[in-house]
């Protein structure tokens, strides 16, 4: 994809394929979705900006029949080191994959571990029908990141951002956050409310994602896999930050900022509190839920 910079996996370090799922290529079983291929960024869009879930475009609850996940056989051939972390992407996804659970299963008290599952173009989960165009998400009915791969060109290329590896990382870092949330309690007790704004729970529970994905970052390094990153690392995790706040793409999308209806935060929100978990290097810096200021 032509990435700038380049994470710096341990090249001899084992890699754990079983924590990814690949979906891939495979057809959706349950017929058409409430959204589909041609929603493209405008789909996107309203996921980032409006809060909209899978199972709220299409109608979904326990998400009915599942996509027929067989073997990640083809990744755990390929996807063995850290060395081939450096050469394919699924295999960078893996490597981010394990880094992310290495460290909160040192961390966090009873974690328990989320499968994250690639799929192209459509797939069926625990919280509905879902097609890429709603982004990378997490469905804490199955406890399952789902990530199409195509969306990192969608953010370098309609969002703007610069693209780099790490921009990967930030990415499925902030989905293993929301993780993180589902077992704490949080996710159930925001989705209660429906408020919306830049000081909303909605608001509240991203911006802790962030400064979860940047405490991740700031001890990758002691994971094992992972053996530096470097300051252009961070920046393209930034950068990656700042591309999905909701001012940048209001203004890019309808010419104009409307805080009253954010649900993610701003793009200074979400990289103040990516820098803030980063610094900081605690899981308890991230309390977004008590700051008295976002």
């Amino acid at each position: 994809m032509g990435y700038a910079t380049g994470v710096d996996f341990k090249d001899n370090a084992g890699l754990d394929a079983g924590q990814v799922s690949d979906a891939r290529g495979r057809s959706f079983p349950g017929g058409g979705l409430a959204i589909g291929g041609g929603g493209g960024i405008l789909a996107l869009i309203l996921a980032l900006v409006f809060g909209v879930s899978p199972g709220d475009l299409t109608g979904g609850g326990d998400g009915g029949s599942r996509n027929e996940v067989v073997s990640s056989s083809d990744l755990a051939e390929r996807c063995r080191t850290g060395a081939d972390a450096e050469k394919y992407e699924d295999c960078r996804i893996v490597a981010v994959v394990n880094s992310v659970q290495a460290y909160w299963g040192g961390t966090f008290r009873g974690y328990r571990q989320a499968q994250t599952q690639l799929f192209t173009g459509r797939t069926s989960t625990g919280c509905g029908a879902a097609s890429s165009d709603v982004g990378p998400f997490y469905c804490p009915n199955d406890q399952t990141v789902y990530l199409d791969l195509s969306f990192f060109e969608v953010l370098r290329d309609k969002l703007g951002a610069q693209g780099g590896e790490f921009s990967q990382a930030y990415v499925v870092a902030h989905e293993y956050g929301h993780h993180i949330q589902n077992l704490e309690g949080s996710i159930a007790r925001v989705n209660r409310s429906r408020e919306t704004g830049p000081a909303s729970p909605a608001v509240r529970l991203e911006l802790q994602a962030d400064c979860y994905a940047g405490v991740w970052a700031a001890n990758a390094t002691r994971t094992g896999l992972i053996e530096r990153l470097t300051e252009a690392d961070i920046a393209d995790g930034l950068d990656a930050a700042s591309a999905v706040g909701d001012d940048r793409i209001q203004e890019t999308v309808q010419g104009r900022v409307n805080p009253e209806a954010w649900t993610h935060g701003s793009s200074e929100q979400r990289q103040r509190w990516f820098t803030k978990g980063y610094e900081s290097t605690r899981p308890e810096a991230c309390d977004t839920f008590g700051a008295s200021s976002l």
